[in-house]
């Protein structure tokens, strides 16, 4: 019997929850994780489908440094097993310097996510001769596994003057170390990336139909905030920078009629049905009170994904 019945598409899924991962494990059961208002602590929830996710109990499973690195805007995890072991990836500043975002990586010492305990393996660890990568604001990471191989992929400021978000990728030597110098994949080109600020930032991967779709996001985090993609072959040198092949416009972006503004920074899943899920975040309002930033009425929401005849994914929120 189809479950799908109990889940809803594009609107509110789990209010006040921005940045939103979700995996289905091979233990059968769905993790959740996500940015919290506070941006002061790693929550983890965990169901045996995807619609009970929502009113599943939310489990902490790390705190902030009171001081020094990690101790403030924690942002973004992601919940990966790599390598064999459960690996959290996000992002945090210093309280001494909260802009200082580096990318920090945990490692759970058991196959329990949920009951942990988990280390701390401290900051992603470049490869030996590179000597950019994560030295400024770095964030945002995502890992994925194509044949044989682990991929990491991130976002860095840089510029001098106005300082520029781009997307930049590795291949891994371990679940917390680069193996290769870093690649550019995007930049901010397009006026629908450089609204407020030039970004792109929030990657997620999506292997399918012969393809690796990375979707990401770009503009400040208000109403103008939108979904961009990037696309090579499954056979292709993912770190060949000319193996993507950008889209001129966003594959997303607000839409009154459906109340969704600023969607972004998604992940993507499967349903209890097995069919292909973006989970994103999304506003409800186009007045938002204070710094976008920290206006906690960023809520998760899911899209069921359809294809086109080339196989390519499309997102609508209607």
């Amino acid at each position: 019997m189809s479950k799908e019945k109990e889940l809803k598409y594009n609107e509110p899924w789990i209010l006040q929850r921005a940045d939103p991962y979700v995996v289905k494990a091979d233990d059968g059961f769905y993790y959740f994780t996500a940015s919290v208002p506070e941006y002061d602590k790693i929550v983890l929830r965990r169901s045996e489908t995807l619609a009970g996710i929502a009113d599943a109990e939310e489990h902490t499973i790390w705190k902030k440094h009171d001081s020094g690195i990690m101790s403030k805007h924690i942002w973004a995890p992601e919940l990966h097993k790599v390598m064999g072991r459960w690996y959290i990836y996000f992002a945090g500043g210093e309280t001494q310097d909260i802009w200082k975002i580096r990318p920090y990586v945990l490692e759970c010492q058991s196959d329990d996510p949920i009951a942990g305990p988990w280390v701390e393996k401290g900051k992603m660890k470049c490869a030996e001769d590179d000597e950019f990568s994560f030295r400024a604001f770095s964030l945002d990471a995502t890992v994925f596994e194509h044949r044989g191989k682990w991929y990491y992929i991130w976002a860095e400021k840089v510029g001098v003057g106005k300082q520029i978000s781009n997307l930049y990728i590795a291949e891994m030597k371990s679940p917390y170390e680069l193996k290769t110098v870093q690649v550019l994949l995007t930049t901010p080109d397009y006026d629908w990336e450089r609204v407020g600020f030039w970004v792109n930032e929030g990657p997620g991967i999506l292997k399918k139909n012969g393809k690796i779709f990375m979707t990401y996001s770009a503009s400040e985090t208000g109403v103008a905030y939108c979904v961009g993609m990037l696309t090579a072959d499954e056979d292709a040198d993912l770190l060949d920078p000319k193996s993507w092949t950008k889209e001129r416009y966003p594959v997303l972006k607000s839409d009154a009629e459906a109340v969704v503004y600023g969607p972004g920074h998604n992940s993507f899943t499967v349903n209890d049905d097995g069919e292909d899920v973006m989970v994103y975040h999304a506003r409800t309002e186009t007045e938002i009170e204070g710094d976008p930033l920290y206006n906690p009425n960023r809520h998760t929401m899911l899209m069921k994904i359809r294809y086109d005849e080339k196989g390519y994914p499309i997102f609508s929120c209607r």
